[in-house]
């Protein structure tokens, strides 16, 4: 892809994901980087640190166009070739003689000053892929790298939702569940939700699916997981909403590598727009990597103290793993236990420093008959105060706006008897 940005000097603070502001991973490639300022060497040595750039082998070097010319001599060119000019060089001189040693299909990306004359036309038809003014911060460094490898900005690549709770049994994934269902229904977009508690995992009981095989196939499958064998083990809930069960078998023990789901989340972001994780509770090497990989995270938390020092640790450790990333939200559940001392949203969003994002009302008939029947809580009842709460969380996990309905009159069925 092809642009010119003027880049500001300061990435703002997100409060919260939107639905413009995704930048999808780059694949396994080799990027080096010749940089003319300390300040341009220090943003991309720590965009290398970033998820986004995971598979990315980044190389950092001083000495700009000249010193890019001078390696390339001897050396092959990588995928990617990020080159940062000179005050008062010449620059579209320094790309031709750089395209005498250059192998074909190499990517080159540009970070020029303010002052900077060359044309932009001129970039482009001397092979430059993306051109960006400078200064630059890491996420600068990450969006050129990763829009070269976007196959295009109007097919959506699928954004990954991690949910997990701060503490066993307060209800994470029958948030995850209910978020999902919200996402497929409500904002129409197709999701699959990963049940990832292989063990004890409860989706396909929440959905009342009693699938054969799952994620667990995938996992342990002696290939690459590809999109053909994705589609044969998930099972349909709905029109826009798959699931990959848990086999929730406890014959054999789920000790698993920290890339084990890798290769499924990356088959899965070329075809579904939404993928919804249901993070057990655990801290292993696969689980952390799950969250600090997603691209929004949600934690559960019940309303006492072991959750809100859990939560705290946890926001804390993602958000020094995802510094280019919005901070994960978080949501309270089960509030308003009879008889049970809680600690009040004001009071987790004094600690933690940021406000939940809901405050899921304890209704233990509610939730009970849903899970008892297999069913969503929308299902059970569509104008209940939870299922507008669980709409609202898709929302803000999606980054997409709540649509307003228009207000019904009640004369609106007079009316329309009348226009009939």
């Amino acid at each position: 892809m092809i642009s010119a940005r003027q880049i500001p000097e300061e990435e703002p603070d997100f409060p919260a994901p939107t639905a413009n502001d995704y930048i999808s991973p780059a694949p396994r490639v080799s990027v080096q980087a010749f940089c003319s300022t300390a300040e341009t060497a220090a943003a991309a040595q720590a965009a290398g640190d970033d998820r986004r750039l995971a598979k990315v082998h980044l190389t950092v070097k001083m000495g700009g166009i000249a010193a890019a010319i001078e390696t390339y001599h001897t050396q092959p060119t990588p995928n990617v070739i990020i080159l940062e000019t000179e005050a008062n060089n010449d620059i579209l001189a320094g790309l031709d003689e750089l395209a005498t040693v250059c192998d074909p299909g190499t990517r080159v990306v540009v970070i020029g000053g303010a002052n900077d004359v060359a044309p932009y036309r001129e970039l482009v038809r001397r092979g430059v892929n993306d051109y960006v003014i400078g200064p630059v911060g890491p996420l600068d460094v990450v969006r050129s790298i990763c829009s070269l490898f976007s196959a295009s900005e109007a097919i959506a690549v699928g954004r990954i939702i991690a949910v997990v709770g701060a503490k066993g049994g307060v209800g994470a994934s029958t948030v995850a569940h209910n978020v999902a269902w919200a996402i497929a229904r409500d904002l129409a977009l197709d999701s699959v939700v990963i049940d990832l508690d292989l063990a004890f995992g409860t989706a396909s009981l929440d959905y009342n699916k009693d699938p054969v095989q799952g994620i667990a196939n995938a996992v342990f499958s002696p290939d690459r997981p590809d999109t053909a064998l994705i589609e044969r083990l998930m099972a349909k809930c709905t029109d826009r909403l798959s699931l990959l069960a848990a086999p929730a078998t406890l014959e054999r023990v789920y000790d698993l590598g920290e890339q084990a789901f890798d290769a499924i989340f990356d088959t899965l972001r070329m075809t579904t727009p939404c993928i919804v994780l249901d993070v057990p509770h655990q801290w292993s090497g696969w689980a952390r990597r799950a969250l600090v990989s997603a691209d929004d995270i949600l934690i559960v938390a019940e309303p006492d103290l072991a959750n809100l020092r859990n939560a705290k640790n946890m926001l804390s450790l993602l958000k020094a793993a995802r510094p280019n990333d919005h901070a994960p939200l978080y949501c309270l559940n089960q509030v308003g236990m009879p008889k049970r001392p809680e600690i009040d949203a004001k009071g987790f969003a004094k600690t933690i420093e940021s406000k939940p994002i809901a405050s899921i009302p304890f209704d233990p008939k509610l939730f009970g008959t849903a899970a008892n029947n297999g069913q969503m809580i929308a299902e059970i009842s569509a104008r209940h105060r939870t299922t507008d709460l669980f709409l609202q969380i898709a929302h803000r996990m999606t980054g997409r706006s709540e649509i307003k309905k228009p207000r019904r009159s009640f004369l609106s069925p007079i009316l329309r008897k009348l226009r009939a």
